[in-house]
């Protein structure tokens, strides 16, 4: 965080001093914090009045780990510690965050705000991006998909008098929202990887998803430069509301863009592993050989969007392939894999259980299917695969094409995992199974409502099929990554 004061800090989220608590205008604050566990020496803590956890209550708490001060919606009494009280905590968040970057921007040494959004791979091209920028400057980026109206400024604020680069996610389940986040962090580059359905549910239609992506490009600053997947119709058509200068990135049609430039993939193949290989090729006839460290062919796509910005900040393709083929380790639940064993049951898990859609779904389930493709033997395939949530009026159809996409393209088994005891949850796995069933044997496709049923066929298929391997697919409230927790602590 840059130098402020909590005179400065009053100042820029419109707040006043709480009644009755001693404060020094002139104390620094060093860091700002939402969860008082996080509260050090110089700590402002923001209390966010949540729908589960309010944080006045935990005001005191903070104080207790040495924070300084604490933005609240009304005063806590004898928390002991200067309060300022605001009328909105998220809103004074953001306000926060967007004074601290103006101060960093006031700087004479250069700085530089890349904005990533799509429907999905944001939080793998934010990874991907930040191990490039890294080696450029220090470079701050969200952990995990801090990419809404609290991530976002909690990630600003990040930024201090050293930052080069600040990588900012946004997310949207409604219009709107990133043209907000674009006010705290405005891009000098932003990226749009895909518009697709996650959310269509909230947004009633993809045009609405589109519009809302577009928000990113409308966001920037006025010399600002924008990346755009070619090989996405509604993605392109973005060029037009662009402020500038317009780069592309894609595998069929970005090299039609010589004259604007472009990062595009050719002879493309997987290895034995699910890991891409391909040439990375540019508009300037510089070729590089790459082969990425993380699994996945739809990962080439975020690959190629992080490799734009790498090489609008003058990095050379030979430096991004080094880089790009070196990044075995991304943000959690997404497409990690690892050998579980527990007894005599040993498999290999494909860990994709951060969240879903059916674009993802679909690629996860090709990455388990790309697994040692090549060997003689093959190995059993298990898709377990939980819930997509906000897929709006043709959910039940959208699952039940999923399960069946998963047995036309191999699976030899298909676990359909619900949510316990949310009927809704429970019913879309239902949906899943019946897909299954339609292109494969109906005793290879099992539905269960818990992830502990789940757990226990995938340990007895373990037992009956040697060197497994297993993909964890679904979205957070499926509970799936919790699977994927159990079963990673018994890694071998």
């Amino acid at each position: 965080m840059m130098k402020m004061t909590l005179r400065q800090v009053m100042a820029s989220v419109d707040g006043h001093a709480a009644p009755g608590a001693a404060m020094d205008e002139g104390t620094e604050v060093t860091s700002a914090v939402t969860d008082s566990r996080l509260a050090q020496p110089g700590s402002l803590f923001v209390a966010i009045a949540g729908e589960h956890v309010d944080g006045h209550d935990y005001v005191d708490a903070a104080a207790h780990n040495g924070a300084v001060a604490a933005l609240v919606q009304h005063a806590v009494p004898d928390a002991g510690i200067a309060q300022i009280i605001v009328k909105d905590g998220v809103a004074a968040l953001g306000e926060l965050a967007k004074a601290n970057l103006r101060m960093r921007r006031n700087e004479a040494a250069p700085f530089t705000i890349i904005g990533i959004t799509g429907s999905v791979g944001k939080t793998t091209t934010k990874d991907l991006l930040k191990a490039l920028l890294s080696t450029l400057g220090e470079t701050v980026a969200p952990v995990g998909s801090f990419n809404n109206e609290i991530g976002l400024p909690l990630t600003a604020l990040e930024v201090d008098e050293h930052t080069r680069y600040l990588v900012a996610e946004m997310g949207a389940n409604h219009l709107g929202e990133i043209a907000h986040l674009t006010t705290i962090a405005p891009p000098d580059i932003a990226i749009v990887l895909k518009v697709g359905v996650a959310h269509l549910g909230e947004f009633g239609s993809v045009e609405h998803i589109a519009q809302a992506k577009s928000e990113i490009v409308r966001g920037l600053l006025n010399d600002g430069v924008t990346v755009l997947n070619a090989d996405d119709a509604r993605v392109t058509r973005m060029q037009d509301i662009a402020p500038g200068k317009v780069v592309w990135f894609g595998i069929e049609h970005a090299q039609v863009h010589e004259r604007d430039g472009y990062v595009a993939a050719d002879d493309i193949s997987l290895d034995d592993l699910g890991h891409p290989v391909f040439t990375l090729v540019s508009e300037a006839g510089v070729e590089q050989r790459v082969k990425l460290g993380i699994t996945g062919r739809h990962n080439i796509m975020n690959a190629l969007a992080a490799a734009s910005v790498a090489r609008l900040e003058g990095m050379p393709l030979e430096h991004i392939a080094a880089v790009l083929n070196s990044v075995h380790a991304i943000s959690a639940h997404r497409m990690a894999v690892s050998v579980v064993q527990e007894g005599d049951v040993r498999f290999t898990l494909i860990d994709d259980s951060f969240n879903a859609n059916p674009d993802s779904m679909r690629a996860g389930i090709d990455g388990m299917m790309a697994w040692h493709a090549g060997d003689a033997a093959q190995p059993t395939r298990v898709a377990v695969l939980g819930a997509m949530l906000e897929l709006g009026g043709d959910e039940a159809q959208a699952h039940h094409d999923i399960g069946a996409y998963a047995a036309r393209n191999g699976a030899d088994a298909v676990i359909a995992v619900g949510g316990g005891n949310d009927p809704h949850l429970n019913a879309l796995a239902h949906d899943l199974a019946e897909g299954a069933r339609t292109a494969m044997d109906a005793d290879a496709v099992f539905c269960v409502d818990t992830i502990d049923e789940a757990d226990g066929i995938v340990r007895d298929l373990g037992r009956a099929h040697e060197g497994m391997v297993v993909l964890l697919k679904g979205s957070h409230a499926s509970g799936l990554s919790s699977l994927a927790t159990r079963w990673n602590e018994e890694r071998a």
